[in-house]
């Protein structure tokens, strides 16, 4: 009876085969998942179907996947998964269980169908959407993790940047899926302090709510797909929660927190109060390009060392020219930088002129309009970190294209943002293209992320001080310490 009840859903599914497999996910996982398949992985390719809907991951088989194919049609298929694991940084060995991950897109909403859980050793396993070709092939986009857990430094955050994983050579499976498992695919997280701090865990009720930004406390998580959400490491007391998303608007709640604990329910009901829109203008001056993006990012999770925080989903936006506009933004305190990415320009970090302080703005149901800022063109790094976090070992050496002014300061800040060494006086250079100087600050944990930033200045001497020019970019000069 079982064997005539499978074929008559395999009879009638999208994605059919000659038979049925009882497929048994690792142990990794602390799932066990025992799933029909029907042969999408197969040298036939899957009839396309409009039955299946690719939103509802509905009308499918069970352990299949709507997915849309090339030509506009939608059909059923074995899954895409990325497999990793997720490590404590400092040896790159040790698992971290109950750590939460998350696939994202270039813009922060979810390119995961979920979040996944770690198991005890660290494995986790993401299933994530794919367009396929007609024979099933799966056609992968960018994709970057996050992970978070007790204890433990999100990553992305300080230092750390997420670059998307390697999807150029996923691994097809017996069952038909395709495995996505490489060093790319491993995450390590910095230990922190843990004391007075706590959990809290509820669920967004809201339509459309998967990838909100939920924040409590300057800590923060992701929703999945059911709006559930868990944000570890919030300072113990009574603090607020609140949600962002673009075009979602969200009432915030209360959680009150005790170390070493979860406050669970904490719900986030839907808001009818109107959505903003945020506008403003970029000056480039001395810049090669005139095309940057601008992104707003929460106000409690903004680090004023690093000049960085969380972005929400959807709240980026490209400028060409000079003026931008950010719709369907909510309600919430906004930190507004421009040009943050690579892309040659940084803001102008001459404070002596207008226009040149990072702007914090308050969003509430009406349009909000930003004071005008300044940039300009980036001192390229040439060493270490000029296009990826690079490994160094001994002692690094720091070097910068010259910007032909007086010279240059340079600063050192560590993994958690606290500067560690800074030189203040490095002189400018003659005939030469590059400037360099060398690291002399305290002793370079090993395995740990640092970076150096360079600022150009021009000395007006006899007491009149400093005139800061340009700087590195801010997602540059990262290098870890061998």
């Amino acid at each position: 009876m079982r064997v005539a009840r499978a074929r008559d859903v395999a009879r009638n599914a999208p994605c059919v085969t000659r038979g049925m497999h009882h497929v048994l996910r690792p142990a990794l996982l602390g799932l066990t998942l025992s799933w029909l398949t029907f042969g999408c992985g197969s040298d036939d390719p899957p009839p396309a179907s409009a039955a299946c809907d690719v939103d509802a991951q509905s009308g499918c088989a069970a352990g299949l996947a709507c997915e849309k194919v090339e030509g506009g049609t939608t059909a059923c298929f074995a899954p895409v998964f990325v497999e990793g694991r997720v490590l404590v940084a400092s040896d790159g060995k040790t698992g971290i269980a109950n750590a939460r991950v998350v696939g994202r897109d270039e813009s922060g909403g979810l390119a995961s169908r979920d979040v996944a859980t770690s198991s005890a050793d660290g494995g986790y396993r993401l299933a994530i959407p794919a367009q396929r070709k007609a024979d099933g092939t799966p056609i992968l986009g960018k994709v970057a993790l996050r992970a978070d857990a007790a204890g433990y430094a999100t990553f992305p955050s300080g230092l750390r940047v997420a670059l998307p994983i390697d999807v150029a050579a996923p691994t097809k499976a017996a069952d038909g899926s395709f495995v996505i498992k490489n060093p790319s695919t491993d995450v390590g997280l910095d230990a922190i302090a843990a004391a007075g701090l706590g959990t809290v865990s509820g669920v967004v009720k809201a339509p459309l709510s998967a990838g909100t930004l939920v924040v409590t406390g300057g800590a923060s998580g992701i929703a999945g797909r059911d709006g559930s959400f868990t944000v570890f490491n919030v300072p113990a007391g009574s603090q607020e929660v609140r949600g962002y998303q673009k075009g979602l608007q969200l009432k915030p709640a209360t959680a009150a927190v005790a170390a070493g604990a979860e406050t669970k329910g904490v719900e986030l009901l839907a808001d009818a109060g109107a959505l903003a829109v945020v506008t403003g203008d970029v000056s480039f001056v001395n810049a090669g390009s005139s095309t940057t993006t601008v992104v707003l990012v929460v106000k409690s999770t903004f680090n004023v060392a690093l000049a960085r925080g969380e972005v929400p989903k959807g709240l980026r936006t490209t400028v060409s020219g000079g003026k931008y506009s950010l719709s369907d933004v909510p309600v919430g305190s906004y930190v507004v930088l421009a040009a943050f990415e690579n892309d040659d320009l940084v803001r102008d970090p001459d404070t002596t002129i207008g226009g040149t302080a990072i702007q914090s703005i308050d969003v509430g149901n009406a349009a909000v309009s930003v004071p005008g800022f300044k940039i300009t063109g980036a001192l390229a790094v040439v060493r270490p970190g000029a296009t990826n976090p690079e490994p160094v070992s001994g002692t690094p050496t720091f070097e910068w294209a010259d910007d032909s002014e007086d010279g240059y300061e340079v600063v050192v800040y560590d993994t958690f943002d606290k500067e560690i060494w800074r030189k203040a006086d490095v002189p400018g250079v003659s005939g030469a293209k590059t400037v360099t100087t060398t690291y002399a600050g305290p002793a370079l944990t090993p395995g740990s992320y640092y970076q150096f930033r360079a600022l150009s200045f021009r000395d007006k001497g006899k007491g009149g001080g400093k005139t800061y020019i340009s700087m590195t970019e801010d997602l540059k000069g990262v290098f870890i310490a061998k």
